[in-house]
């Protein structure tokens, strides 16, 4: 079956984040193959399938830390916040 998602595929997207292992809503979008404003509107339109805290919004400070750690989400950001 080719719509399976390698393991590696997952794991490489992986980042820690408030003591915390999570996906990006960015990342969770390319291993769908939908748009981050598709999964943001099924989140928003399906709030009860996701428990208490499972979601959460990066501050400023945190986009521009995972940013300079993760060369493939220089997209949170124009360029010239991250240089």
């Amino acid at each position: 079956m080719s719509d399976l998602v390698k393991f590696d595929e997952v794991e490489n997207k992986i980042i820690e984040l408030r003591n915390q292992k999570v996906l990006l809503d960015s990342d969770i979008g390319i291993l769908y193959g939908v748009t981050t404003k598709e999964i943001n509107q099924a989140v928003k339109n399906n709030p009860e399938k996701f428990p208490e805290g499972y979601i959460f919004s990066l501050t400023k400070e945190e986009k521009t830390e995972v940013v300079k750690f993760f060369d493939h989400l220089a997209k949170l950001f124009p360029k010239q916040l991250t240089t």
